[in-house]
């Protein structure tokens, strides 16, 4: 690669501030807000739970994935925007019950998620700022999927995964995972916002972490809508990329259209093939979503389109040696309830690259909890 860390690290910073991925200056902006009031830290107020208090306070989790979720759907972050508000005026701008609102709020309210002052009025907090629609930091999206039938109705079958080996979502929904996207645009449009969503979120972490200067074309293998894509080729102008998801999925890539010049879009499947011609080849959170035999028939794919001194760039989360606290068993769960994939070792994933054809020569970590795995075809050089 060619150009040094500095450069990279403005590349980065540029990207951060022009394309509004996780805005810096926005945490300048909230703190300076006087509507976000911070966000209490119960622990350190009362004592630490007994060991059945702390067992009832996890069990109750699903009543905080409803409520944050029925806060989004109702797009109460938005309307505090501006400032606070009383549950009447909200109750009437959502066509909500006002009783029944004023109790949600209260649950929100002591968990951080808004505040409710001495008369009466909520307000965002800096937690509940994130569940704006234009938040820098918006994860609004997120509590959109977790808490609709498509996540929600599949994580309350678990149970029948660990007891048979099959995947829940299957089972309780009849299709598998993707194919069942395939016929409810509605559910899909909900997945693809926050696959993009959290594209958005991670570019930064990408750009700060890799030097694409040394490539001509970059190829985005399930990319989506192009958020990293887009991304990537914002920070870099003098390169080219190539947009590959199922058909129905890149027509909606609104994310590339301001740079149609320089990037293609191209539909279809990457169990059958990949577009050939790219120096480089991302997947990202692309190879979690399948076992172990479907993640190599992509990588192998990819080998057959990848050029002989190019770039394989998987960008997953890993699992670290045993005993090592991390975030992803969380990851895990949730990938073998919803299709059968499952999150890996490092050394797991250098065995899928070397069954591919391909060979792993690092890893890079990145100021997020997933890492850049870097490979090139095997028995090739490495580039310069």
């Amino acid at each position: 690669m060619n150009a040094d860390g500095s450069a990279r690290d403005e590349l980065a910073e540029r990207y951060l501030l022009e394309e509004g991925s996780v805005l810096l200056t926005g945490v300048q902006a909230l703190a300076q807000s006087e509507t976000r009031k911070p966000v209490k830290n119960f622990a350190s107020e009362k004592e630490p739970l007994p060991p059945a208090g702390e067992m009832l306070r996890l069990l109750s989790g699903f009543i905080t994935t409803q409520a944050i979720h029925g806060a989004a759907r109702l797009g109460v972050a938005d309307l505090l925007a501006d400032g606070p508000k009383r549950v009447e005026e909200l109750a009437t701008t959502t066509a909500a019950h006002a009783p029944s609102l004023r109790r949600l709020l209260h649950y929100l309210a002591s968990i951080g998620v808004v505040y409710e002052d001495a008369d009466g009025r909520f307000s965002l907090t800096l937690l509940g700022d994130t569940l704006r629609t234009d938040s820098p930091f918006s994860v609004r999206d997120a509590a959109m999927l977790f808490g609709a039938p498509l996540f929600w109705n599949a994580m309350g079958d678990l149970f029948h995964g660990v007891m048979t080996g099959e995947d829940a979502f299957t089972h309780v929904h009849g299709a598998s995972f993707f194919d069942y996207l395939a016929d409810r645009r509605g559910e899909a449009a909900a997945f693809n916002a926050w696959m993009t969503r959290s594209s958005e979120l991670q570019a930064a972490a990408v750009l700060s972490a890799y030097d694409f200067s040394g490539f001509s074309t970059l190829v985005d293998i399930g990319g989506g809508h192009g958020a990293l894509l887009a991304g990537i080729l914002s920070a870099y102008p003098f390169l080219h990329g190539i947009l590959f998801d199922l058909a129905d999925v890149v027509d909606g890539a609104r994310k590339v259209e301001a740079i149609s010049d320089r990037c293609q879009r191209v539909g279809g499947s990457f169990f059958e093939s990949v577009p050939a011609g790219g120096d480089a080849y991302i997947l990202q959170h692309v190879l979690h979503d399948w076992s172990d035999e479907r993640a190599v028939d992509i990588l192998k794919n990819c080998r057959e389109a990848i050029a002989e001194s190019g770039k394989l760039l998987v960008i997953e989360m890993l699992v670290p040696p045993d005993g090592e606290p991390d975030p992803s068993p969380y990851l895990d769960l949730l990938m073998m309830t919803l299709g059968g994939g499952r999150e890996r070792s490092e050394v797991q994933f250098a065995e899928l690259f070397d069954r591919a054809g391909f060979r792993l020569d690092r890893v890079i970590p990145m100021l997020s909890p997933f890492s850049i795995l870097e490979g090139s075809p095997r028995g090739k050089g490495a580039r310069g």
